[in-house]
C-alpha cells in the first residue's frame, strides 16, 4: 500500500469525524446495511410541484424492473422536456432507486427535466450482466415511451453515482454498440469502472476504515462477477475494459482526490479524449468517495453540484433553456449511512 494520501478537505474532515467507518464488507454486514431505511424521497418531494408515477418493465429474463418517474407538475408540455435517467449507488450490492435521488431532482428543478430512476437488481443475488441489462431495458422503455412521458428523445441524459456511474457508463457503451437509444450526454459521479482494483488510488485507500475502501470495492465486484475469470468479464460490466471509447456522447466525470476510484475515473476521461471524444473531468481536492451526496451542504459539495449543473446547462441540446425553471437553492438533508454511498 502507498502510505501517503492526499489530505481531506478540512470541512469534510471535520464532518467525517462523526461518521462510523468500516474497512471491509461481508455478507453479514451487507444484510444489516440493507435493513437501514431507504432515502427519504417523500421529504424531498414535499416542497416540489412534482408528479410521481411508478412503472414496472420486464427484464430480459422477465423479472420486474421498477422505475420511478418524476415529472414537473403544472408545466407547459408543448415543448418536450429533457430526461435524466438515473442509476443509484451502493457498490452494486445495496441501495435502491431513491438512493442519492436528491442529485437528479435538482436537475428537475433547474431544467424542468423528467427524472426516471431505475431499481436494477443487486448482487450477489444478480450477477454478471444482469445489473447493466436491467438498466438498459429500463432505458429502452423510456426512449420508446418518450412521447407518453413528455420527453424529448434527443435529450436523454444517463447519470449515476458510484456503482450507478459505472452502470451509466456500461449502458452508454451498450447503446453505442447496439445503435439505440440515442444518449445526449452521460454524467458519471465517482463512477465504479474497473473490477481489477489495482490503481494507485485503490491501493492508497485500503488497509483501513473509510467511506469506501479497496477491500469493500473488492467485495462488491466479487459479488457481481461470481465465478467469472478476468478474461470473461464484459466491458459493459467493467467499462474500463472497453478497448474503444470512441463514439460516446459528451461525458462529465467527477471524483475526489482522496478516494479509491480517482485514478480509474481520470483514466476513463483521458481515454475518451484519446479516442477523439469530449469529456469534462473534475478531481475535487480533498474529496472522499460520495462526499457531495453524504454532506451536500459542505462548501466543496455545493460547488461540485453547481459545476455539474452548469455543465448540463451548456451541453443539453437546443430548447433546454425553454424548460428551465427558477433555480432551487434548497439543499436536502440526510443522515449519513454507514459504509457511504458507492
Amino acid at each position: 500500500m502507498t502510505a501517503a494520501r492526499p489530505d481531506l478537505d478540512p470541512e469534510l474532515r471535520e464532518l467525517l469525524a462523526d461518521m462510523p467507518l468500516m474497512s471491509q464488507l461481508s455478507r453479514e454486514v451487507l444484510a444489516h446495511l440493507r435493513q437501514l431505511p431507504s432515502a427519504p424521497v417523500d421529504s424531498l418531494l414535499a416542497h416540489r410541484p412534482v408528479d410521481r408515477r411508478e412503472i414496472t418493465v420486464p427484464a430480459k429474463d422477465g423479472a420486474p424492473i421498477p422505475l420511478s418517474v418524476f415529472s414537473p407538475a403544472n408545466t407547459d408540455r408543448t415543448t418536450a422536456a429533457p430526461c435524466i435517467y438515473w442509476m443509484h449507488g451502493g457498490g452494486m450490492v445495496m441501495g435502491d432507486r431513491f438512493s442519492q435521488i436528491d442529485i437528479p431532482l435538482e436537475w428537475l428543478d433547474e431544467f424542468g427535466a423528467v427524472v426516471v430512476s431505475v431499481d436494477y437488481r443487486l448482487a450477489p443475488e444478480a450477477t454478471g450482466t444482469a445489473l447493466v441489462d436491467d438498466c438498459y431495458q429500463g432505458l429502452l422503455w423510456v426512449a420508446e415511451h418518450s412521447a407518453e412521458l413528455g420527453i424529448d428523445p434527443a435529450r436523454i441524459v444517463v447519470a449515476g453515482a458510484s456503482a450507478g456511474g459505472g452502470l451509466a457508463a456500461g449502458i452508454t457503451l451498450l447503446a453505442r454498440d447496439l445503435g439505440t437509444p440515442a444518449i445526449a450526454a452521460q454524467v458519471l459521479i465517482g463512477p465504479m469502472l474497473d473490477h481489477r482494483n489495482t490503481s494507485a488510488s485503490s491501493c492508497q485507500y485500503g488497509d483501513g476504515p473509510g467511506v469506501w475502501t479497496r477491500e469493500m470495492n473488492e467485495f462488491g465486484w466479487r459479488c457481481v462477477l461470481g465465478d467469472l475469470t478476468d478474461d470473461q468479464v464484459p466491458a459493459y460490466v467493467s467499462p474500463a475494459l472497453a478497448d474503444d471509447l470512441s463514439g460516446l456522447p459528451t461525458t462529465y466525470i467527477d471524483t475526489g482526490s482522496a478516494e479509491v476510484f480517482r485514478d480509474e475515473d481520470a483514466d476513463y476521461a483521458l481515454r475518451i479524449w484519446a479516442a477523439g471524444g469530449q469529456a469534462e473531468l473534475h478531481v475535487w481536492a480533498g474529496g472522499f468517495h460520495g462526499f457531495d451526496a453524504l454532506y451536500p451542504r459542505a462548501h466543496i459539495s455545493a460547488t461540485a453540484r453547481r459545476v455539474r449543473t452548469d455543465w448540463l446547462a451548456r451541453v443539453l441540446p437546443p430548447n433546454s433553456a425553454a424548460q428551465r425553471s427558477p433555480r432551487s437553492h434548497t439543499q436536502p438533508t440526510h443522515d449519513p449511512i454507514p459504509g457511504g454511498t458507492p
